[in-house]
C-alpha cells in the first residue's frame, strides 16, 4: 500500500462473489463458518533503494539523490522479493505506484507492467496493485491495461485504486490534488468508468471529467457506446483500496463497487482500526450485505523479528524514522506539529525535538517487533478481536536493505506463519 506506510493485501474467491453486488440490488452474503482465522499472509514493497545514513539524524529526505542505475535497481529488488515470497508460500505481494522520486523512496511507476513481469518469474504468488492512482490515468487505459494483465497472468494480478497523496506526482500529470474535493470527484468518476468498462459489454458515460465515447462519426455511424477489448476474464474484478480518512462517503463508494479495504500504517494507532472496520461494515450493511467485523479487509503492519523486542526495535528504528520523515507530512500518519515536521527535515533539530519513536509505534500496535512468539501473540490477539479478518500484510519499513528484508521474510514465513496454518488445520478437524 502507500507507498506509504504499510499497504496490506489481497484476494479471495468469495470476495469476488460479494463483489457481484456492484450497482445492482445486493443480496445477503452466504453464511460463513466461525471462527474465521488469519490464513493469508502478504507483504509489501514500496520500491525504495537501500537507504544509507538512515534515521532522524541521517540524511534529510529532500537531500537524497541517487543515480539512474540505483533507481532502476529498485525493479530488480522487486523481483528478488517476489521470488523469495513465492518460494516461501506467501499469498500476495503488494507494490505501490509512484513517480518522479530521485530520492529513492518510491520508484515503481507502473504496477501493471511490473506485476505482469513478476507473474512470469513466479509460480503461485499473486501480485497486488497497491495502488493504481486513478486521477493520474485515463480510466479506459487503466481498465484496458488491467484486463490484459488479468488475461495474460491467469488471474494472478490484483486490481487496486487510490486517490494519490504526492502533489508532485498527481498535479504533474494534470490532475488535481491540492483541491481535495476535485481530486475525490475525479477519482470517483474514474472508478465508475473503470467498473462500467469491466462489467458492461457496451457502455457510455457522461460526467464532469469524462465523456465516453465522444459523439463522432465512425465508419458510417455516430458513436453512442463503446466496448473494452479485451475485458477481464475474471469478473467481477476483485479490487482493493486504502482506507485512510474513513469518511462515510468513501465507505459507501467502496460498498457500491464491492471494493475491499486495506488498513495500515499510522491508522493502526489511536483506535482508528476499529472505527474504520465498523464504518466499513456499516456501509456494506446499507447495501444489504452482512459482513463479520474485519471481513473483506486487510491489516497492514511493519515488522521486525529479533532475539528480543528491544533488539528488534533497535535494528528497525532508523528505518521506521525514515518512514516518518517521508510520510509524516503527507497525510499518511498521525498528525504532526509544524515543529516536528521541521525537525524531520533538519537533523540539527531532531535531537532537541520530541519525535515519534518506534517504541511509540510498537506500543500502539502499528509496528510488530520482537521474537516470533511476540509477533504470533500480537496477531493472535488481532485475530480474536476481529472475527472476520483473514488477511494481514507484513512488510519492511522504508529503505530496509534488501538482504535484511529477505532474511526477515524468511523468518516470518518459517517462524510465524506456521502457527496460523496449524490452528487452521486443527479447526478443520
Amino acid at each position: 500500500m502507500a507507498g506509504a506506510a504499510t499497504y496490506g493485501t489481497a484476494t479471495f474467491a468469495k470476495n469476488a462473489e460479494l463483489a457481484d453486488h456492484i450497482v445492482t440490488t445486493p443480496s445477503p452474503a452466504p453464511p460463513r463458518r466461525d471462527p474465521i482465522m488469519i490464513t493469508k499472509f502478504d507483504s509489501s514493497y514500496v520500491g525504495s533503494v537501500d537507504l544509507e545514513n538512515a534515521g532522524y539524524s541521517g540524511t534529510p529526505i529532500n537531500d537524497r539523490r541517487y543515480s539512474n542505475e540505483d533507481l532502476a535497481g529498485v525493479l530488480h529488488k522487486a523481483v528478488a522479493y517476489a521470488k523469495k515470497m513465492d518460494a516461501l508460500g506467501y499469498d500476495s505481494f503488494w507494490m505501490a505506484e509512484h513517480h518522479f522520486q530521485p530520492e529513492g523512496t518510491e520508484c515503481i511507476p507502473n504496477l501493471l507492467m511490473m506485476a505482469l513481469h513478476l507473474t512470469g518469474v513466479t509460480k503461485n504468488l499473486r501480485i497486488g496493485c497497491g495502488f493504481n492512482v486513478v486521477p493520474m490515468w485515463h480510466p479506459l487505459r487503466l481498465a484496458e491495461d488491467y484486463a490484459m494483465a488479468d488475461v495474460l497472468s491467469g488471474g494472478r494480478v490484483i486490481f487496486g485504486v487510490a486517490r494519490g497523496y504526492h502533489t508532485r506526482e498527481v498535479e504533474s500529470f494534470g490532475a488535481p490534488l491540492t483541491d481535495q474535493a476535485a481530486n475525490r470527484e475525479m477519482f470517483e468518476e474514474g472508478v465508475d468508468v473503470v467498473f462500467k468498462a469491466f462489467n458492461e459489454e457496451r457502455f457510455s458515460h457522461k460526467g464532469t471529467y469524462y465523456t465516453i465515447p465522444p459523439a463522432v462519426p465512425y465508419r458510417g455511424y455516430t458513436l453512442k457506446d463503446i466496448t473494452l477489448v479485451p475485458r477481464p476474464l475474471r469478473r467481477p474484478v476483485e479490487c482493493w483500496q486504502p482506507i485512510q480518512s474513513g469518511s462515510e462517503r468513501a465507505f459507501d463508494f467502496m460498498a457500491k463497487h464491492g471494493i475491499s479495504g486495506v488498513i495500515g500504517g499510522g491508522s493502526a494507532e489511536g483506535g482508528a482500526v476499529e472505527r474504520h472496520m465498523t464504518a466499513f461494515q456499516a456501509a456494506y450493511a446499507r447495501r444489504g450485505i452482512k459482513l463479520a467485523l474485519g471481513e473483506r479487509l486487510s491489516l497492514g503492519y511493519q515488522y521486525f523479528i529479533g532475539e528480543s523486542r528491544e533488539a528488534a526495535m533497535r535494528a528497525a528504528a532508523k528505518y521506521y524514522e525514515e518512514n516518518m520523515k517521508m510520510f509524516g507530512e503527507l497525510r499518511l500518519v498521525r498528525a504532526l506539529s509544524d515543529e516536528q515536521i521541521a525537525a524531520m527535515r533538519d537533523p540539527r533539530l531532531a535531537a532537541s525535538t520530541k519525535l515519534p519513536t518506534i517504541e511509540d509505534a510498537v506500543k500502539a500496535g502499528g509496528f510488530l517487533a520482537g521474537t516470533p512468539a511476540d509477533i504470533i501473540e500480537a496477531l493472535k490477539a488481532v485475530e480474536k478481536r476481529y472475527p472476520g479478518l483473514e488477511r494481514v500484510s507484513c512488510g519492511m519499513a522504508l529503505g530496509t536493505p534488501l538482504a535484511v528484508a529477505l532474511e526477515q521474510l524468511d523468518r516470518f514465513a518459517k517462524e510465524v506463519m506456521p502457527a496460523f496454518k496449524t490452528a487452521r488445520a486443527a479447526a478443520a478437524d
